[in-house]
């Protein structure tokens, strides 16, 4: 294991969790009854851990057809475009 791509990874994506529309259902679930805290959070553990977990398997999957560069071009360009549509709706 790579532990910078390890750190890379765990504090890009901490970092966008932060403030995110997952983080606030998380918090509003837990909230609803103290009793469920644990269940919320192993749920929403699990739940991370799936989505990252498919993520990971497209993208070995994506990268056997298309080359990397290809993939970083992009990737660049949708973000650049996902950012552009939000900054005008």
């Amino acid at each position: 294991m790579d532990i910078k791509t390890f750190l890379l990874t765990f504090i890009t994506i901490f970092l966008a969790e932060i403030g995110d529309k997952t983080q606030f259902m998380v918090f509003a679930f837990s909230i609803k009854n103290p009793s469920y805290r644990l269940s919320v959070f192993l749920g929403a553990c699990c739940a991370l851990v799936l989505s990252s977990l498919i993520a990971v398997v497209l993208g070995e999957i994506v990268a056997k057809f298309i080359p990397l560069e290809y993939l970083r071009t992009g990737c660049a360009f949708l973000f650049i475009g996902i950012g552009v549509w939000m900054l005008i709706t």
